[in-house]
């Protein structure tokens, strides 16, 4: 960290510890080390301050620099480094970095800590916050539990500033610009006033008081030219990885594409289509070889995971990963709307800003209608449908190669018909035995085998026949919330 020193000096001339601010000599036991994080992160963002901080060699009361025997990446809790069990027992959305000095030429340490973002910060499942200079545990205060959860309710991702006191100058080298005019097919500006007035426009950049100009969260997340330039954002990356067969043994390719998601997204299909195995298409008369995974699924499951991903979850983002046999697509943070309805639901996000400005930049399809698009592509090269699977505070969509209905598991073959119905209805269509032979690329004399699987699907609840009396080869079928 830049100019820690010159931080450290400013910090110590505060005239009593404030709710952002905590001083230390030697003490470094882990666990009140935890609580603090917790109690400053919560309180940074109720004195409506960016960062807390931690400091280790400043003298109690007097705020001497005294300096510090502690040294943060030295301390062990049992056999574990503290910042790795320090992370383990906070909540996913502790962001907080050591850091270490020379000031005076006395040794300092320093935690800096983001403020809370989406919750509470927590440590082991309890929240802390700072009352007068002391740490309490949040549930004894409920007005100040209020007045946080207030402040948190309010706060969106794209608004928070991410860097700050920037010159116009420093705001064009920091951001990729032109890729902003180019996508939206808008002429380049004639100067650096015609930027900024854009960037201010869709909340990419914001004026400040002082003259200078902060770029918030989503003029970084989208145009960055380098994403490592913002602390909080270096690790929102795609990661693209590509595995030798179908485990994650062995790893072959391995890219983490760095810049904003303006420019990134585009180049982590086409990465993910370069490396995919292609097949001759025989039937062509000009020679021509296809993908095994439809590429239209393969963007779509992409910019939903852009879209839809959790940015209060730090330490993660967007990964594809690419197996023999197929793609899997993981964000973290988990869907809003549930999963049976995922074909029909009206679209929602957690990032409407950024949903709304990546469909102007014709990143993602329009009126939520992705999920639909993956569905039918999938259908259309006769693959299994994709799966989406929910873990505790990540998402994963999975995107399969060809398999012959024989060697579908149930499981796969009941989605996979859910998700055809699903499809047909909102087309205005139906499901039938004819329409789900049609679907898997089976002959005529499959029908029985379509028939149990209707069946089966049925038991299941996935469907329900459209007129109970029709008979049985008129039968047809929709969803059973349809």
């Amino acid at each position: 960290m830049e100019n820690l020193d010159l931080l450290v000096k400013e910090l110590s001339k505060l005239p009593t510890e404030a709710g952002w601010v905590e001083f230390k000599h030697n003490d470094d036991e882990p666990k009140t080390i935890g609580e603090d994080i917790s109690a400053l992160a919560n309180s940074a963002l109720l004195a409506d301050h960016s960062h807390a901080y931690m400091i280790w060699g400043i003298e109690d009361g007097t705020h001497n620099i005294v300096g510090t025997n502690v040294r943060l990446k030295q301390v062990k809790r049992g056999n574990q480094e503290l910042e790795s069990w320090l992370r383990q027992l906070l909540s996913k959305n502790a962001d907080f970095e050591f850091h270490s000095a020379k000031v005076e030429g006395k040794h300092v340490e320093v935690i800096v800590i983001a403020k809370a973002a989406g919750i509470p910060v927590t440590f082991e499942k309890t929240g802390f916050v700072r009352v007068g200079s002391y740490t309490k545990k949040l549930n004894d205060f409920p007005a100040i539990q209020a007045q946080l959860w207030d402040k948190l309710r309010h706060e969106q991702f794209e608004d928070v500033l991410a860097s700050t006191n920037l010159t116009l100058q420093n705001v064009i080298r920091m951001l990729n610009c032109d890729a902003y005019f180019d996508i939206l097919q808008i002429p380049l500006p004639s100067n650096f006033e015609g930027y900024i007035h854009y960037f201010v426009e869709d909340g990419l950049v914001q004026r400040q008081d002082n003259g200078l100009y902060a770029i918030t969260n989503l003029g970084a997340i989208l145009f960055a030219k380098k994403l490592s330039d913002f602390p909080r954002l270096g690790r929102k990356a795609i990661r693209v990885i590509q595995y030798d067969n179908n485990s994650r043994l062995t790893i072959l390719k391995e890219e983490t594409l760095t810049e904003g998601y303006a420019v990134s997204m585009e180049k982590a299909v086409k990465y993910v289509n370069t490396v995919l195995p292609t097949k001759e298409d025989l039937s062509s008369i000009q020679l021509a070889t296809n993908s095994t995974f439809p590429l239209p699924a393969i963007r779509e499951a992409i910019a939903n995971a852009i879209i839809h991903q959790d940015f209060f979850i730090t330490g993660a983002g967007p990964v594809v990963e690419i197996f023999t046999n197929r793609i899997e697509v993981t964000n973290p943070g988990v869907p809003l709307v549930e999963i049976m309805r995922i074909v029909d639901n009206p679209p929602k996000s957690r990032n409407e800003k950024l949903a709304a400005l990546m469909r102007r930049l014709r990143m993602c399809e329009e009126l939520g209608r992705g999920w639909d698009r993956m569905v039918i592509s999938c259908e259309f090269q006769r693959l299994p449908a994709p799966r989406i699977q929910i873990y505790q505070d990540s998402t994963r969509v999975s995107l399969f190669s060809h398999f012959n209905f024989s060697n579908l598991s149930m499981e796969n073959r009941l989605w996979s018909t859910y998700m055809h119905a699903c499809v047909r209805y909102i087309e205005g269509e139906t499901l039938t035995n004819s329409s789900l032979r049609e679907r898997f690329g089976l002959k005529a004399s499959s029908a029985g085998m379509m028939s149990r699987l209707i069946k089966e699907a049925q038991a299941e609840k996935l469907l329900k026949p459209v007129d109970p009396e029709t008979a049985p080869r008129y039968m047809r079928y929709i969803p059973t919330w349809g």
